[in-house]
């Protein structure tokens, strides 16, 4: 197949479905900008696609100003009140549970991101009304869409650990059975949540009638958030890690999130040297680059309120020199390491006057806790699970203290003025495939369509496969796997040659003389369009 990246000249938005991308499209024809098209994306894939994410997850954002700034939203929430390891291990877990109430532990950061860009939308010049912006999205939650082929899939293969979830089977089961492809699925209590959020305002999610309902219904669920847990809550602005190489600087997002390893996994590979893509030295490079930069991140990364590193340490040329020299260009390093599972999604916006949006929000797992909210239809995502229950864990369960995240958009601005918004779902594939797209597209001037297209590969477990090798997808020339093989590398080719296991990539890309690129992966439900 020949992918092709879509173009366009006022705006372009791109996530991984396609009722998502239109309503975002649909804000950029009516005049809005870019954060404005990404906000109606955010909410309508919450909708349209949600075993990846929901209204009751966390989100990231980089903004671009058209003045070159970017600026930086965390929105994750914290380990609730009641969230204690001695909870847990009186009630006999020796780990956080990744189902069920007692997975739904952390406050859902999510919305609290939505008000801080509707705010930034506003600055940069958005006039688009909030009752526009949630509009798609309630209009599916009311009237319906289609059931996407990978929610069928899922659903059947992760039902058995949801079952018994209070309210999963009920929102997302059809007499006790995955919906079929295409079914039309209608979601009436989200509809209700995002119509009242619509008029009273999102804060009302936190401090209002919707956050009085959201904490009664997590009580008698028995989750560890509180209705002053949700009160206290506040998205907040940081600055962005930043990194320059020898053609572009980029920008991540700091912990709790693994935005360091992407910045240093592309950071480290331009130090080495290579040449061409898709051979041996490319691929051996950058997964040998992603080894040194997960060690690192799973040394220094946890809360951001609780670093004793500074991640920008990092990224300095002295310390970016020091790890590269350690990357031996033949052979593989020893690993295996533990992993971290996850999905979610990632999209992006741009628009002609020179904003540019990436995007991240997730429930973790598929389907998250696989909790329901009844009063609300808020599906609860599990990224407390992430916590570990040993004190002198990097990551320990503690109230108030913020989960680790796979999550991290990123951004890129090239030498020769281009901007780039990117991202993917994929967990402990998001660095991997970030370092994948982008030094296939901004080092190899690879066309955008054909980087997100090519052929990838996952280093480490992923959840719901125990395996800790390096899989490819089955469209790696033969060669280069030999290579690999003989260098060291454990290869399982996989059957997929589009696997969802690699992720879904995307990006959008400002041109200098004003053009506007987007693409999305084949491997997703969406892709691109733009006005």
């Amino acid at each position: 197949m020949a992918y092709e990246s879509a173009h366009a000249g006022r705006g372009m938005v791109a996530a991984p479905h396609w009722l998502a991308v239109e309503a975002g499209r649909a804000v950029i024809a009516e005049g809005g900008n870019a954060v404005e098209a990404a906000l109606a994306t955010a909410a309508a894939i919450a909708v349209v696609y949600p075993h990846m994410n929901h209204l009751g997850g966390d989100g990231f954002w980089l903004i671009r100003s058209p003045n070159g700034q970017v600026r930086y939203i965390e929105a994750c929430g914290p380990a609730g009140a009641r969230a204690t390891r001695a909870l847990y291990r009186e009630q006999g877990y020796d780990a956080v549970p990744a189902r069920g109430p007692l997975a739904a532990l952390t406050v859902p950061g999510q919305i609290g991101g939505w008000m801080l860009a509707l705010e930034a939308a506003a600055a940069l010049g958005g006039r688009l009304p909030l009752t526009r912006l949630l509009e798609p999205a309630i209009a599916h939650a009311r009237n319906g869409a289609p059931v996407p082929a990978s929610q069928t899939e899922l659903t059947a293969e992760k039902q058995a650990g949801l079952d018994g979830v209070p309210g999963f089977a009920a929102t997302f089961l059809v007499e006790g059975k995955p919906p079929a492809p295409g079914t039309i699925q209608r979601f009436p209590r989200v509809a209700d949540t995002l119509e009242h959020l619509a008029r009273a305002g999102l804060d009302d999610y936190y401090r209002g009638d919707v956050g009085r309902e959201i904490a009664g219904d997590l009580e008698r669920a028995g989750s560890p958030v509180t209705r002053a847990d949700l009160q206290a809550f506040r998205a907040v602005l940081r600055a962005p890690l930043h990194v320059k190489l020898s053609g572009m600087e980029l920008w991540g997002s700091p912990p709790p999130t693994q935005g360091l390893a992407t910045l240093m996994i592309l950071a480290l590979f331009d130090r080495l040297g290579v040449t061409q893509a898709e051979g041996f030295e490319h691929l051996h490079g950058l997964i040998e680059a992603t080894k040194r930069a997960f060690l690192v991140r799973d040394r220094v990364v946890t809360d951001f309120e609780r670093l004793t590193h500074d991640p920008a340490s990092f990224l300095t040329p002295e310390a970016l020199a020091r790890e590269a020299a350690a990357i031996d260009p033949k052979r593989a390093a020893p690993w295996p390491h533990k992993a971290r599972p996850g999905d979610t999604i990632w999209l992006g916006a741009a628009d002609a006057s020179g904003i540019v949006v990436s995007y991240i929000q997730s429930i973790y797992w598929e389907f998250g806790s696989g909790l329901v909210l009844p009063s609300t239809g808020v599906l609860m995502q599990n990224r407390g699970s992430s916590f570990s229950l040993d004190p002198a864990s990097p990551n320990p369960l503690e109230p108030g203290r913020r989960p680790f995240h796979t999550l991290n958009p990123a951004m890129a601005a090239t030498a020769d003025g281009r901007v780039v918004g990117f991202g993917t779902m994929g967990g402990e594939g998001q660095p991997q495939t970030n370092a994948a797209v982008m030094s296939r597209h901004l080092m190899f001037g690879q066309p955008l369509g054909t980087a997100i297209e090519a052929p990838r590969w996952v280093l480490g477990r992923t959840w719901g496969s125990e395996t800790m090798s390096l899989r490819m997808e089955p469209r790696v020339d033969s060669g280069v796997v030999e290579r690999m093989l003989r260098a060291g590398h454990e290869v399982e080719l996989l059957d997929t040659p589009f696997s969802g296991v690699m992720g879904h990539a995307g990006a959008v890309v400002l041109h200098p003389r004003g053009g506007l690129e987007g693409g999305h992966d084949p491997r997703s439900d969406g892709g691109a369009a733009g006005v």
